[in-house]
């Protein structure tokens, strides 16, 4: 059985206890039109917030070409940001699947590692950008608007997903506006810049997005008339907000997010961790004992139900995921008189007794795979067999032995 957690179920999403944030923008003509950072600079002003920012843009520029370029780096390098955001070339995003896997999918995640090598604390931020007016004719799969923007914005959520960043949808709240205020035009004469109105929803939408607040009753405007800007106000924190998980968007001190999956076999629990941006981990198994594995293995003892609890931090700030398992009476693995009996003295070591030494075959000792580790009788003196573990990797070893009344199994967890 294994059990999947998408979402956490503890997590810091508390406001900025200060409203300032500094913010690189890497990216091209749609980020330079009408002079998008800072748009987004007046609007975070006018709601009384402040933000420190520079640029980096190159009409036509590609992740790759960013990648390759030193003055892309220098600026990643100039201070520690709290947020870069990355931009990549309108088309290259919705291209096919193979193509953007080979070609922009590694630069746009080379471009993040880019950026926690300057700065770990720093958030990556995926522009993700909106379909052209009338899409893409060159190509049937993004030769509509919707097709294009759909494309669009699932491959800037996998860039996010892959490169644990973020990212920020203004494709979503593009879609939003054209399909509920059509009057409104977003788009410049060539159907795929953005107009005034698409640069202010766009910066409307990177202040949800940072700030992770409402960027409703701004009073700057942009130029556009108050109904307008307010409309535009009002799709961003909507497309936004209401999504914060889906988008990975986490304030300065939230960086690390704690997640995993886990197979569950009788009593026997193996977990799988898919954190992201920590570099420690306090497992917590709800019956006293701790771990600071990465990918532990845990057997419960007794039954009953336990909540298990992952502490994912890092330098800058920690994550919690909790879960309940439920162990059944059944799973748990009964002692007799008769029966061997293992104990364990920390440290990976550990002593079976309650066996006639002359009546044993062989035993085995095996790590989770099926690997055998040990295969010899050495270890046997007095009736009593000693097992010592304490230089092999945290994990679940087993051990199959055989007399001539019965064969055993006993499960090792080495912590």
């Amino acid at each position: 059985m294994k059990i999947a957690l998408i979402l956490c179920t503890v997590c810091s999403v508390s406001v900025f206890s200060q409203d300032s944030i500094s913010v690189l923008f890497i990216g091209n003509s749609y980020t330079q039109v009408n002079d998008l950072p800072t748009v987004f600079s007046n609007l975070t002003n006018s709601l009384g917030d402040i933000v420190t920012y520079d640029s980096k843009v190159n009409g036509g520029y590609t992740f790759q070409n960013h990648l390759a370029d030193p003055l892309t780096h220098t600026k990643i390098e100039a201070r520690p940001w709290d947020f870069v955001v990355l931009q990549g070339q309108s088309q290259e995003p919705s291209f096919p699947t193979s193509q953007v896997n080979s070609e922009t999918l590694p630069p746009a995640v080379s471009l993040a590692d880019s950026i926690y090598a300057n700065n770990f604390c720093s958030q990556a931020v995926y522009f993700m950008t909106w379909g052209r007016q009338n899409g893409d004719l060159q190509w049937d799969s993004i030769n509509t608007f919707d097709k294009m923007n759909e494309r669009l914005r699932n491959a800037y959520v996998r860039f996010s997903d892959s490169a644990q960043a973020s990212t920020a949808p203004v494709g979503v709240a593009w879609k939003y506006i054209r399909d509920l205020y059509p009057t409104i035009n977003l788009y410049s004469p060539d159907g795929s810049h953005p107009s005034a109105e698409g640069t202010y929803l766009a910066a409307c939408t990177f202040y949800a997005s940072l700030f992770r607040k409402s960027p409703v009753g701004a009073s700057y405007y942009g130029g556009l008339n108050s109904i307008t800007a307010e409309i535009l106000q009002g799709a961003a924190a909507l497309c936004v907000l209401d999504s914060l998980e889906t988008w990975h968007l986490r304030g300065r001190e939230a960086i690390s997010i704690a997640n995993f999956t886990l197979e569950q076999n009788g009593a026997i629990l193996t977990f799988q961790n898919e954190s992201w941006r920590s570099t420690s981990y306090l497992w917590n198994f709800g019956d006293g004992n701790i771990s600071n594995a990465i990918d532990p293995v845990y057997e419960y003892l007794a039954s009953g139900t336990y909540t298990v609890s992952l502490i994912a931090e890092s330098e800058c700030g920690s994550d919690t995921l909790t879960l309940e398992v439920v162990i059944d009476p059944l799973s748990i693995s009964e002692q007799t008189e008769s029966d061997l009996l293992l104990q364990s003295f920390g440290e990976g070591k550990f002593q079976i007794t309650g066996l006639n030494s002359q009546k044993i075959i062989g035993f085995e000792l095996m790590d989770s795979k099926g690997l055998v580790l040990e295969n010899t009788l050495s270890d046997i003196q007095e009736n009593i067999i000693s097992i010592d573990l304490h230089t092999f990797p945290a994990g679940l070893y087993f051990l199959n032995c055989k007399t001539s009344d019965a064969a055993y199994m006993l499960q090792l967890p080495r912590f």
